[in-house]
């Protein structure tokens, strides 16, 4: 391909140009090569604002790391408020310089982009585990000290061990592992955001498997959630066995069956 042409400097700008590339197509007159250049530096400046943003997103765990604390994990979960499906909760390492475009709260994060993260965030973190807990578990031990234990194993069985962790508003003590638990973390640290994705995902996941295997209750859509639809769903078939028999409406409801038991830790790296 020739070097003068539109098509070659279309190319180049894709590909990273050299500083005197860039120059050199600053002097060219045409109006192609122009318009690329302006585009090209409109990329780059929002890069580098993505670049400054993602490094505030890890200034909380810069703080361990200033103190020698080289490994920081962040930890959350999903899936506390649904009336069906599992709890997922997962513990994530990440290095001190990443490329996360957007990585953010799960629930900022559109789905298609969510997957896109999850990729990449399997690809450059340290370690990461995914507890999954069964409606079963849940009953049992009730949602938030279910949400606890499963923070906890997930934080305890990282693959590299944290030296300390950040957890989206959940308190635990865990010896040898300093412990801060934030408010909205998951919009403050880009660990426990990344956790947010990943426990996110998966979470969704099994629940479109859920909702091939039950599909009159829509699980696709509302997650577990409980809409008119999935009400109406309940209330005319019954519920199923990934429903929580100690949230309501389930709980005053009668010969409901058991609940299915799940209770699965994943290393996932």
């Amino acid at each position: 391909m020739t070097q003068n042409t539109v098509s070659y400097i279309k190319e180049r700008l894709e590909q990273g140009p050299a500083a005197e590339e860039l120059a050199l197509w600053a002097e060219d007159s045409r109006v192609g090569v122009q318009r690329l250049l302006a585009s090209y530096e409109k990329k780059q400046k929002k890069k580098i604002q993505e670049k400054h943003r993602l490094e505030q997103l890890q200034a909380m765990e810069r703080q361990y790391w200033d103190k020698g604390a080289e490994y920081v994990a962040g930890c959350d979960e999903a899936g506390r408020g649904p009336l069906a499906g599992p709890l997922v909760t997962a513990a994530v390492i990440l290095p001190h310089t990443i490329w996360l475009p957007g990585l953010n709260d799960s629930k900022k994060v559109s789905a298609v982009h969510r997957e896109k993260l999850y990729d990449e965030i399997l690809d450059q973190a340290v370690a990461v585990t995914v507890s999954i807990l069964g409606p079963r578990e849940i009953d049992t031990l009730n949602i938030y000290q279910a949400a606890k234990q499963a923070m906890t194993l997930c934080l305890t069985h990282l693959k590299v061990q944290p030296l300390a962790a950040i957890t989206d508003a959940m308190p635990l003590t865990i010896p040898n592992l300093p412990v801060q638990d934030v408010v909205k973390g998951d919009s403050k640290s880009a660990a426990v955001a990344a956790a947010s994705i990943i426990a996110k995902v998966t979470r969704d996941r099994i629940m479109e498997q859920l909702d091939r295997q039950y599909p009159q209750y829509g699980f696709a859509a509302h997650k577990g959630y409980g809409t008119a639809r999935h009400m109406h769903a309940v209330l005319d078939c019954g519920p199923t066995p990934w429903h929580r028999r100690s949230y309501e409406p389930l709980k005053s409801m009668a010969d409901m069956g058991e609940a299915i038991s799940e209770n699965k830790l994943l290393q996932l790296k």
